[in-house]
Formats: structure tokens, C-alpha cells, sequence
């Protein structure tokens, strides 16, 4: 175990040195990014940090017997035992997030993602961000990033669709076949060619995800998870998760609304 002590910090005259203890996992194949986490959040709230490095896996379980701990790294202040970087956090009055916690942060940085990159298509295209095609751009590149999270994991994105799909629940092989149809007709939808492929699927996957969506929301009042960014998400299955299949139907329905003129 080595000992490396921060100096970084100098007082204010007649200020007291507030000072911490961190013992953290630093092997020469393994350091923590907690433990990294935990030095930085420390220092930041003003802290010199007595660094100790766990340097192998017999040191590091020998501390968490001593200690009667679980898991590293551990921070003291003041004597008293904090815990972990997310016991740390909550010690600086500061955001934890939980791990069934639901949140809409994933849908939010897709559509302004794609959003900022069709605007930014349009401006190199047309020399002007807002136009038509920006519009049709963003909900096209949106359906590709939501397939894309969707086609990272196929089976956990199935399963949790199984939850609410009404056509998955008659017929399993659709969850599999959704992801590959949303990226298909995204990706065709951004040529702006096929047509006639793009927006029958848009359409379809869509309308049948409205129904759905409302059925378990706003009639059978269920609390689910959306899978719209892949089986893992924590994104709620609420007022924002009908957005993407909205999107589809409008698209779908614009596009070939467009083709007849």
C-alpha cells in the first residue's frame, strides 16, 4: 500500500487545512475511476486528500475486512466513515442518482443531437438552418439513433417492448424486426429515396406504437419503462415516450403526401 499525500490546496491565512482520507483500488491493471471520481469531488470541495492506493487484489480485500466494507473506494472526513463516490456525493449535498431511477435524459440529448446535426445539414446544403428538409433530417436521424440504441442489445430491447407492443404480444418475432425496420426507413428517409418502402414502415411501426403506447399510459395507467432507447434505458414510459412513434406516423405520412405533389 502507498501513500501519496495532496498538496495542491494552500489555506487562507487563519483558515483551517480541511483534510480527507481516500483509500482507492490503483493496480498496475486496474484503477478505479471511482476512486478517481471521489479524489476529484474532494479536492474540488476544497479538501487535501490523503491518497491511499490499494496496489493488489489481496490488499484490497484485506481492507474491506478490516473496515467491513463492500466495496472501494471509501472516504473519511473528519474521522467519520463517508462511504463511496455516491455516498460522497450525497455528503456534498450534491445529485445521486439511483439505479431504478427514471429519467428522460436519453430520449432529451438524441433529438437535440440529431436536431443540432440536421439544422447543421441544412445550413452546409441550402446555406439556411431552418427549411423543410431540416425537419424531414431531424426526425430521420432520430430514428436512426433510436435504432441504433435499439440494435445495441436486440433480446433486452425485445423483451422489455413485449411490455407494451400490442402486435409483439401476438407476434415475439416483431420486437426483433422493429429495430432493423426503424433503421431502414430512417436511413432512407435522410436520401429521401424509396418512398415507397420508407413510409409504409414509418407508418406501420409507428400508428401500431401510438395505440399501444396510449393503451398502457393513459388507459390502463401502467408504469413501465419505455424501450425506445434500447432495453436498458430508465426512460419512463410517460408523456414523451409517444414522441417517437408520432414522429414516424408524421413523417410517413408527410413523405408520401410529398411524393403526390
Amino acid at each position: 500500500m502507498t501513500t501519496t499525500q495532496q498538496k495542491n490546496h494552500t489555506p487562507a491565512d487563519g483558515a483551517t487545512q480541511k483534510k480527507a482520507t481516500l483509500y482507492r483500488m490503483v493496480m498496475d491493471k486496474h484503477t478505479c475511476p471511482y476512486g478517481i471520481k471521489s479524489k476529484d469531488l474532494l479536492e474540488r470541495e476544497g479538501y487535501v486528500v490523503d491518497d491511499h492506493h490499494l496496489t493488489t487484489r489481496e490488499a484490497t480485500d484485506a481492507f474491506r475486512e478490516e473496515h467491513d466494507v463492500k466495496t472501494t473506494p471509501q472516504t473519511w472526513i473528519d474521522g467519520e466513515r463517508v462511504g463511496g463516490y455516491d455516498d460522497l456525493r450525497g455528503h456534498f449535498d450534491r445529485s445521486v442518482t439511483s439505479e431504478n431511477e427514471t429519467t428522460y435524459r436519453p430520449v432529451i440529448a438524441i433529438f437535440a443531437v440529431a436536431a443540432a446535426m440536421a439544422l447543421a445539414t441544412s445550413w452546409f446544403t441550402f446555406d439556411n438552418l431552418l427549411t423543410l428538409r431540416a425537419f424531414e433530417w431531424f426526425v430521420a436521424i432520430s430514428m436512426c439513433f433510436l435504432a441504433i440504441q435499439k440494435l445495441q442489445d436486440v433480446e433486452s430491447f425485445s423483451t422489455m417492448f413485449l411490455n407494451y407492443d400490442l402486435l409483439a404480444q401476438r407476434w415475439v418475432p416483431y420486437g426483433y424486426i422493429y429495430p432493423f425496420a426503424e433503421a431502414l426507413a430512417g436511413i432512407l428517409m435522410i436520401s429521401g429515396s424509396l418512398v415507397w418502402i420508407s413510409s409504409p414502415i414509418s407508418l406501420f411501426i409507428g400508428g401500431i406504437g401510438v395505440v399501444s403506447i396510449i393503451k398502457a399510459v393513459y388507459i390502463e395507467k401502467r408504469e413501465l419503462k419505455c424501450a425506445c432507447v434500447g432495453g436498458n434505458s430508465n426512460v419512463p414510459l410517460g408523456f414523451v415516450s409517444p414522441t417517437e412513434s408520432l414522429m414516424m406516423v408524421a413523417m410517413g405520412t408527410w413523405m408520401l403526401v410529398k411524393t403526390t405533389l
